[in-house]
């Protein structure tokens, strides 16, 4: 996932302690997390950064989750549960996007030596995302896949995804491997790694990337503990599209961009 997509995906998909006691079941009745009320933690969090001269990104951030029987709330995440068929859940999301970016935070001299003037570069707006989720747990493992819409007027871009994960048992919690593949609309991808029209009546040179599609791995770990208590560890890698890499607000080194990230949360909801 390009940028600070791989932060908006760990933030928003950290798991609540009643997520994790059903993980932590060999044949869990279903990956939606049960109701549990409120959750609080920590997370840490290290990724990437893929703009030109940009530094990796470090972040120490709380973390609150809430599950109910109706609505939900996990980071920077939130929405309701729509529909249930057995083993397959649909669910209405609200999510923040956090690709946004601040000229100013590029490299002015890398720019220049790419006939770009930083100064006539304007800053990219974070997002919030509307949209519609779906989950499918198998004998074979988990399959997702949603669909968001920009509703903020940042980018008026879309974004879709599958992905699939296999839950493993493993040292008193739960190993999952995941793969996924996203696909970003033309107007997503041009507002935060092309050029607006602004900038090239500015005399930047033009640049639109167009749809792209983003590949990605990662594992995640979960680990139920002291009864109330969750950690949360994993690694995230996406392959960022050619579309992405050459742009020439893009670091010519970002052909990928890893995030690693740690999250320990306890749950203040009924047993």
């Amino acid at each position: 996932m390009p940028r600070m997509s791989c932060l908006t995906m760990l933030l928003s998909g950290l798991m609540s302690p009643a997520f994790a006691q059903q993980a932590a079941d060999p044949a869990p009745p279903a990956m939606r997390p049960a109701p549990d009320g409120l959750s609080l933690g920590v997370a840490a969090i290290r990724s990437d950064g893929v703009m030109l001269g940009e530094d990796a990104r470090q972040f120490v951030v709380p973390t609150i989750g809430y599950e109910g029987e109706r609505f939900f709330f996990r980071g920077i995440a939130g929405g309701a549960h729509l529909a249930t068929w057995g083993r397959v859940h649909l669910d209405a999301t609200l999510s923040a996007r956090l690709d946004g970016w601040d000229a100013d935070d590029l490299d002015a001299a890398a720019l220049a030596a790419r006939g770009i003037d930083r100064a006539s570069l304007q800053d990219r707006d974070q997002g919030v995302d509307a949209g519609l989720a779906l989950v499918w747990q198998t004998g074979a493992g988990v399959f997702g896949a949603d669909l968001k819409a920009d509703v903020s007027g940042a980018s008026d871009g879309v974004a879709a995804r599958v992905e699939h994960g296999l839950p493993i048992p493993f040292a008193g919690g739960m190993l999952t491997p995941t793969v996924q593949v996203q696909r970003w609309s033309p107007r997503l991808a041009d507002y935060y790694y092309g050029t607006l029209d602004a900038e090239e009546a500015a005399g930047v040179p033009r640049y639109r990337p167009g749809a792209a599609v983003i590949p990605g791995a990662g594992v995640r770990w979960l680990r139920p503990f002291a009864r109330h208590w969750v950690l949360v560890a994993g690694v995230q890698v996406d392959a960022l599209d050619d579309a992405i890499t050459d742009s020439p607000l893009v670091d010519d080194d970002a052909d990928v961009q890893r995030a690693v990230f740690l999250n320990v949360s306890r749950r203040f909801g009924a047993d």
